[in-house]
């Protein structure tokens, strides 16, 4: 976690190209754990090649299989990109005084070290150019983002949503914005989404409440977009919240962009409407590009991190995965995707809400003797675990947290697995 430290830099300041080597050389950045996030990234193509060419071999049309194949290309120029590209940001960003110290390692010679912090801002960026560059590929490759299409509306109002809200994160990390106003923001960024929104208003009613409501589908009209920004609200603010760790913001994301993607391949191939696939497909240009910056990010964030992710990455990560929800027409299994994100606001209502005092920094303390962390009395899933389960390091607990998320998302394909046919 992080306690930022910014000065203004009147006058005196000199400028970059009149820096000594001594102040050049202030930063040297751990070197980024690429076995880590290669190991997760070949983890993850495993599986999504298998579906891809084995399972759904017949059920996924060539040209269809092309257009993912280009995008995961390009996605993988997107994760180098983001690991050569933040040391040199990071070394401007602190030279601008955007910088904090790791509270977790407090008494340590690790918890005195000048942090670069806001770093999502190069995921985020890189992550936009991917996604552009996808999008160009596609529309050559003519398959469904051609100049008339309605998903080119909607893709685009995606991209500009996901750009409002990493420039909106981008000043919360400068200005430190007021929680309140956090609660905000997303509102604005979520108007795109909602003007551009082309999909059906409607839901499935449930089997078993289709007698008492006495039709199979109801049409919300305007109430599902106001659901529609709730929700967006909610994925942009939940990851920000869960936090507090090395590695534990990227780590989410992560694990939760590779669950939506098997989910994505699982229902291209399951599924014989077109549309339907061009909903999945839709939410793919968007998390391949997020799964693969996000890893370039994790090699530096993950524990000892040696740079900060910022509001700026937890707001973009949080939207992208919303407009894929939304977009996609599965935000039920998004939320199952998000249920760690969902207990962890639910425990957290009390304090965000002002009901229990709450704290800036809603963190364990850091034992400097042991090298262990110890659950404060603040209502989070991060102390909750350490409440639990004891004591124990900032790395093993990030872990543990992961851990949780995969099982969550797990238990999201065993649910729909079960209720499919039966539920709706």
């Amino acid at each position: 976690m992080v306690v930022r430290r910014r000065q203004s830099i009147p006058d005196q300041t000199v400028r970059s190209s009149e820096l000594t080597p001594e102040k050049e050389g202030e930063l040297s950045l751990a070197a980024p754990k690429l076995g880590l996030v290669l190991s997760i990234l070949a983890m993850f193509l495993v599986p999504f090649f298998y579906f891809l060419f084995v399972r759904y071999r017949m059920e996924i049309e060539i040209h269809l299989r092309l257009s993912i194949l280009v995008c995961v290309a390009i996605s993988l120029c997107g994760f180098v990109a983001s690991a050569l590209l933040i040391p040199v940001a990071a070394r401007y960003l602190l030279r601008r005084n955007l910088f904090g110290h790791d509270l977790n390692k407090r008494g340590t010679p690790q918890g005195a070290t000048k942090v670069p912090e806001a770093l999502g801002i190069v995921t985020g960026i890189v992550f936009l150019v991917v996604a552009v560059s996808v999008q160009l590929a596609v529309s050559f490759l003519q398959y469904n983002l051609t100049a008339d299409s309605d998903w080119l509306v909607e893709y685009n109002a995606a991209l500009a949503c996901i750009c409002f809200m990493i420039l909106l994160g981008f000043v919360d990390d400068v200005l430190d914005v007021p929680w309140s106003v956090k609660l905000v923001l997303p509102l604005f960024a979520a108007l795109p989404l909602v003007m551009a929104y082309a999909g059906h208003t409607s839901i499935v009613i449930p089997k078993h409440l289709v007698p008492f409501v006495g039709q199979s589908v109801l049409d919300l009209g305007w109430i599902y977009k106001v659901y529609m920004i709730m929700l967006v609200v909610f994925c942009t603010n939940s990851i920000n919240i869960h936090a507090g760790i090395n590695g534990l913001e990227v780590g989410q994301t992560v694990v939760i962009s590779v669950a939506i993607l098997i989910f994505n391949l699982i229902q291209i191939g399951a599924s014989t409407d077109p549309d339907y696939k061009k909903a999945h497909v839709f939410s793919i240009y968007i998390m391949l590009p997020l799964l693969t910056t996000s890893l370039g990010l994790l090699a530096f964030n993950w524990y000892p991190s040696s740079i900060f992710v910022g509001d700026t990455y937890t707001y973009f990560a949080g939207m992208a995965m919303a407009v894929v929800g939304i977009l996609g027409h599965f935000s039920e299994t998004l939320l199952l995707f998000f249920l760690p994100q969902v207990l962890n606001f639910l425990y957290s209502c009390p304090q965000l809400f002002g009901i229990v005092p709450c704290p800036r920094h809603r963190l364990p303390r850091f034992d400097p003797q042991t090298g262990l962390l110890i659950g404060s009395s603040d209502m989070n899933l991060v102390n909750l675990f350490l409440r639990l389960f004891g004591q124990c390091t900032e790395k093993s607990l990030c872990i543990r947290l992961l851990i949780f998320q995969a099982f969550s998302c797990l238990l999201c394909f065993g649910l729909r697995s079960i209720l499919a046919g039966w539920y709706k």
